[in-house]
């Protein structure tokens, strides 16, 4: 797990874009869906999912793009106007749509400091990527009970406590 990260930053590729992350990631994912898989252009997606307040917008603006997901819920994704290069997503995370920030981890100035905790979605992973047999695998999504720790699960819970507080 990556609960010694506790500061770090990172950015767009042209530099107007920069943030800096105050605390650990709740978990840190690696996406194997097609959705992900077409969205990055890549073989999978890694997100660190963080409380949005913890995820500070320090340079620039950026512009969020909704776009479709399989859940039919949509996302939001936040990317520079400029390079537009992503840097995070908002998705309807159990309700919790601008309250979670799914931080593309290839964004940071150190990505090699947040690996992911579990891979999901490996039933369409690409045949010729070899997950290391060390690393947790589950074939769709994973179980918050049985893979967060117990501390970001009261994390994720005091998230839904606040939301079903909210007014309206």
């Amino acid at each position: 797990m990556t609960d010694s990260i506790k500061k770090c930053t990172g950015g767009c590729a042209c530099g107007q874009v920069r943030y800096e992350v105050t605390a650990t990631p709740m978990i840190v994912h690696a996406c194997h869906c097609r959705w992900c898989q077409r969205q990055t252009g890549g073989p999978h997606v890694i997100n660190a999912l963080f409380e949005a307040e913890h995820v500070l917008q320090t340079r620039g603006d950026i512009e969020k793009i909704d776009t479709p997901s399989p859940s039919g819920k949509g996302q939001v994704i936040a990317r520079c106007p400029d390079c537009k290069v992503a840097v995070w997503s908002s998705y309807d995370f159990r309700g919790l749509r601008e309250r979670v920030r799914f931080l593309r981890v290839g964004t940071l100035d150190e990505p090699d400091r947040m690996p992911p905790d579990v891979h999901i979605y490996t039933s369409t992973k690409m045949p010729w990527y070899r997950i290391p047999a060390e690393h947790y695998a589950v074939e769709a999504f994973y179980d918050l009970a049985t893979t967060w720790s117990p501390e970001n699960r009261k994390r994720y819970q005091a998230l839904v406590d606040a939301l079903e507080a909210a007014p309206g």
